[in-house]
């Protein structure tokens, strides 16, 4: 099995207990084709770089799933038949990044890569 990591934006009209319902049930998909979410991060509400099907925001939730591709491609196939998720995107890696960057650290590398 393969590990991947999975970023979705929510609508910005539901609430905190509906996204949480909404990647419960994603989850749910994920064990029943024999794979395992093995961390959820929930980035919570922020703001778009540009609307996105008339939402100037949404929420943020990344998962990590160690899965195999049948189990990613019915992950997929759920998001896209559902109306409150308006972007997602799955990406395999080789490990997890469990680094979490301070806010000294992002303004450096933002510094950086605009110079």
């Amino acid at each position: 099995m393969a590990n991947y990591e999975s970023v979705l934006i929510a609508r910005q009209d539901l609430g905190a207990a509906q996204v949480n319902t909404l990647v419960s049930e994603l989850s749910d998909v994920i064990k029943s084709e024999g794979g395992e979410v093995v961390k959820v991060d929930n980035w919570g509400l922020k703001n778009l770089a540009y609307r996105i099907k008339k939402n100037r925001k949404g929420y943020y939730v990344l998962l990590d799933i160690v899965a195999p591709a049948n189990a990613i491609s019915e992950y997929e196939r759920r998001i896209r038949l559902n109306e409150d998720v308006i972007r997602y995107m799955t990406v395999r890696v080789d490990e997890f990044n469990n680094e979490v960057a301070s806010d000294e650290e992002m303004a450096a590398i933002d510094e950086a890569q605009g110079a």
